[in-house]
């Protein structure tokens, strides 16, 4: 399973408050500490929702050149601007690329497919419209639907594409853990070759002891085909667990990635 680290977001208060002041010291560590927990690729979300779509650019143009500079391990962009996105982009050195994200409303569609051609990079794709977050399967496959139409128009392969089946508070709708992990095993079977990701930390939202409810879902939605999984790479909990979920789903031959962590002391129980 990929693990796409979450810590470099401006949604964050510490993180937002080092962007914005340009805290060079504190996000490069931030970095490299996901880079050296064992994040494949880490994600840079500068949206602090200051200033001018200009302003926006800059920002991230900016994080990008200091975390590239930070770690070598690839970058996952991450904005809602396509504008941002394109910005990002022309500072990004390297092969390896997530484009975070789009969806099945169009105008999204006609502006970031475009910059995932040309970069042939890997696209995360949110299970939506335009609208709200659908509640239930059919509609969120749907937009599915629609996105990998499109994409693969443009000549996007299926296995550059990432299904995020969404992910909703169960403590305020207890059914949508189940809509989650159905949404993922429908698509893998309608998509095999599509990936799927998902951000774990939803789930949990306005409950106590987040970790515990967090981790387990790691372990169910993995069970339903999870590719990949926007995650803290700093809790050494979940790490471990998706060393664990690998090794049971058959995807780590002889166990070896396992013992290997074991060895090193990074499975904890």
């Amino acid at each position: 399973m990929l693990v796409i680290g979450e810590k470099i977001n401006a949604s964050i208060k510490s993180v937002g408050e080092a962007i914005k002041n340009r805290d060079e010291d504190f996000l490069t560590k931030l970095a490299q500490d996901q880079a050296a927990a064992g994040a494949d690729y880490i994600d840079v979300n500068a949206g602090t929702g200051l200033g001018s779509e200009q302003d926006q650019m800059a920002t991230m143009t900016w994080l990008v050149d200091l975390v590239q500079s930070a770690t070598d391990k690839p970058l996952c962009i991450d904005s809602d601007s396509p504008a941002v996105i394109k910005a990002a982009l022309s500072k990004y050195k390297g092969d390896g690329l997530i484009i975070n994200s789009v969806t099945a409303e169009l105008d999204k569609l006609e502006n970031i497919g475009p910059l995932v051609a040309d970069r042939g990079a890997s696209v995360v794709a949110l299970a939506m419209g335009a609208d709200i977050v659908p509640d239930n399967v059919a509609q969120r496959l749907d937009a599915c639907e629609t996105i990998m139409n499109y994409l693969t128009g443009l000549g996007i392969k299926p296995e550059q594409i990432m299904f995020d089946p969404l992910v909703l508070p169960i403590a305020v709708d207890q059914s949508q853990g189940l809509v989650t992990l159905n949404t993922i095993e429908e698509i893998k079977k309608r998509h095999p070759e599509a990936k799927t990701v998902m951000g774990l930390s939803n789930i949990s939202y306005g409950l106590p002891v987040r970790k515990v409810i967090n981790r387990s879902f790691l372990l169910m939605s993995a069970y339903a085909g999870l590719d990949a999984v926007i995650i803290d790479p700093l809790d050494a909990k979940a790490m471990s667990l998706v060393k664990v979920a690998d090794m049971l789903n058959g995807k780590d031959p002889s166990c070896r990635r396992y013992l290997r962590a074991h060895r090193r002391g990074a499975i904890l129980d």
